[in-house]
């Protein structure tokens, strides 16, 4: 990324069922959902949003391995789309196992994510 223009900060849980994915998506969307960019085009070069460059930086109790980057990345629309791992977030216990929910244990996954953007 040649120049970062705004960064946007995120947090997402999984309550129920150990998926670090939903957290994670959760936390990109809960970063960017908030925000509302109606320069950005102007900014970008050719004024063209397919020529946004987006880094996702994600803090996650788990290993990296468990994370679907692919769907953690479709939660951006314009742009390329990098994912940036490492140690950080959450897993505390949710005072409850519900198989229902698919709990494999009584842990919550907490993700922190850092939304960049530029170009």
């Amino acid at each position: 990324m040649k120049k970062l223009l705004f960064i946007e900060t995120g947090m997402g849980i999984d309550v129920h069922g150990q998926n670090v994915t939903k957290a994670a998506v959760r936390a990109v969307q809960n970063a960017i959902h908030f925000n509302s960019m109606p320069g950005i085009r102007e900014m970008l070069p050719d004024n063209d949003l397919q020529n946004m460059c987006v880094n996702v930086k994600l803090a996650m109790p788990v290993d990296k391995e468990e994370l679907d980057y692919e769907t953690v990345k479709k939660e951006i629309p314009y742009g390329t789309v990098t994912i940036d791992v490492m140690d950080g977030g959450m897993a505390t216990t949710s005072g409850i196992v519900l198989k229902d929910k698919e709990d494999k244990n009584d842990l919550m996954y907490i993700v922190v994510a850092s939304v960049e953007v530029g170009y």
